[in-house]
């Protein structure tokens, strides 16, 4: 696909975070189950599965299990731009 991910990596959710973030993206409903270990309230309504920026909802399907690594392209292409339209929408302040 063209994208480079050199420099990029993972670090671990923080409870801090929620204060330190306007969003907090998942990608699936065990996900969500595992935020709420770290931050178990959410009532700046900050926590979303990316899909749900989408008209359909739903959850990503991790490739790793199931090699359909183009439909999870699609999918975070999808809910990306959603969440994008969202942003400049409802908060464009943050730009």
């Amino acid at each position: 696909y063209g994208i480079d991910t050199s420099g990029k990596y993972a670090v671990q959710l923080r409870y801090s975070d929620y204060q330190n973030y306007d969003y907090l993206i998942v990608m699936d409903e065990y996900n969500m189950i595992n935020i709420t270990r770290i931050i178990p309230s959410d009532p700046q309504q900050k926590i979303h599965k990316l899909l749900d920026f989408t008209q359909r909802g739903g959850n990503i399907a991790d490739p790793w299990y199931t090699g359909n690594f183009d439909v999870t392209y699609d999918d975070v292409y999808e809910g990306c731009t959603c969440l994008l339209e969202h942003i400049l929408h409802h908060d464009a302040a943050l730009l």
